[in-house]
């Protein structure tokens, strides 16, 4: 066998080698499959064939260059600004660099170092597309065969084998990173339908969670709808005759007894009362069917916050369209949400209540936003449940109603808030 392919006479010693080992090709897996943090064997396998050659190596500055050339190919996938496209890049030329800058110091052309320009090719064969491996090899092709430009040819010369070995060379390093270049582009595209699997799944699992939400409340409203249907028409015979017979003690004890005609009044007022909850009871548990047409949203907005009595600042966007809608109950919905708003800023200074409409996609998003004391974060995903209520006088279906009807539309609601800066209501309704 031939420790050195070259005959050079030009009183430089090359450095003996053999054509059969080339220690870049350990570093092929490396540079491919080093994508996770943790550190894995074959990062402790790469650290001792390394440190191997660090050892062998005949002065300082060559263990250097090895040991710059090892710590690129560690860290190389992990660093983020070498997971960049221009970070892999200036990595492969730093790589080539130091390779021909070992190669120099080793017998330029001649030296056993040779295969160390195969890592930039590796590497961008690894993490790049083709085009930039076609680049990397030419770049390394033309980087060992540059040591040619710097012979003395008067005084050497290379015999036939010679040629015939660098063309092995050059050949080796373009299917070398050709067949890398396969597999990284293999594993990229696995990577990346794993990727999108993973995108999918958790956009799915978010799904099914809020339909499993959706569910809980459908059934806890069906029960109690069913629940309060019945009670509700229970109790309006009885207060019917309780507010009759209030009334007519009030009427009969107006003249001779004011503390009976008071009393009388008292009953009577809070028999409305009573009454109007078990109106919202019924409201609440009859079955929604909208009656649709096609409505501008602004002009329901601009009607609910004249009925609630709401000042607001509109934002309306001028391309929103009029969509398919019941006026009446959306009206209620505005009013529901106008009112809230209104009294959860009734604290700050100044109060301000923003409707701000826009289209979203296929959808008219509209939302109403306050400035007030916001609301806890425990809390979020409960103000939307019947009989939840932060109000000292309130009965805890305002919201409740307001999402039946949004959903009875085919919309969502949706609600942020941060306490202490207020809270927007997001309704998004079907175009």
């Amino acid at each position: 066998m031939r420790l050195s392919p070259f005959s050079v006479n030009n009183g430089v010693r090359p450095m003996p080698q053999t054509l059969e080992i080339q220690p870049a090709v350990p570093s092929a897996e490396p540079a491919v499959l080093h994508t996770a943090l943790p550190v894995r064997n074959s990062d402790m396998l790469l650290a001792i064939l390394f440190g191997a050659l660090i050892i062998f190596a005949h002065d300082l500055a060559q263990q250097i260059l090895l040991l710059a050339l090892a710590i690129l190919q560690l860290i190389e996938g992990r660093v983020p600004i070498l997971s960049t496209g221009r970070g892999r890049m200036a990595s492969v030329f730093l790589q080539l660099a130091l390779g021909l800058e070992l190669m120099h110091l080793t017998g330029n052309v001649a030296s056993a170092y040779y295969p160390i320009l195969l890592l930039p090719v590796v590497s961008t064969a690894a993490y790049l597309g083709v085009v930039a491996t076609v680049i990397a090899s030419v770049a390394a092709v033309a980087a060992s065969l540059s040591f040619l430009l710097f012979i003395d040819w008067k005084n050497s010369e290379m015999d036939a084998d010679g040629w015939h070995t660098l063309a092995i060379r050059c050949l080796l390093m373009a299917a070398t990173a050709v067949l890398v270049n396969s597999l990284g582009r293999a594993i990229r595209l696995e990577s990346a339908r794993n990727k999108a699997t993973a995108e999918q799944l958790a956009i799915a699992n978010k799904s099914l969670l809020e339909a499993e939400a959706a569910m809980r409340r459908a059934e806890r409203l069906a029960a109690l709808g069913q629940l309060t249907a019945g009670l509700a028409h229970e109790l309006r015979n009885p207060l019917a005759s309780i507010k009759g017979s209030a009334d007519l003690l009030a009427r009969a004890s107006a003249a001779r007894d004011p503390m009976a005609r008071e009393l009388g009044e008292i009953i009577s007022s809070e028999v409305d009362r009573t009454n109007l909850l078990v109106t919202r009871f019924l409201a609440f548990a009859r079955p929604l069917e909208p009656q649709r047409e096609i409505a501008d949203i602004t002009e329901v907005i601009d009607r609910a916050a004249a009925h609630a009595s709401v000042s607001i600042i509109r934002d309306y966007a001028p391309e929103v369209p009029r969509i398919p809608i019941d006026p009446a109950l959306m009206e209620q919905v505005f009013i529901n949400l106008l009112s809230n708003a209104a009294q959860s800023s009734g604290t700050a200074e100044p109060a301000h209540v923003i409707v701000v409409t826009r289209v979203v996609g296929n959808t008219v998003e509209t939302s109403v936003t306050d400035n007030g004391a916001g609301i806890p974060s425990d809390k979020i995903e409960t103000i939307f449940n019947p009989f939840f209520t932060t109000k000292q006088a309130g009965v805890g279906l305002g919201l409740a109603i307001v999402s039946k009807i949004v959903d009875g539309h085919g919309g969502k609601i949706a609600v942020e808030s941060t306490p202490g800066k207020g809270s927007t209501f997001r309704l998004s309704l079907p175009i």
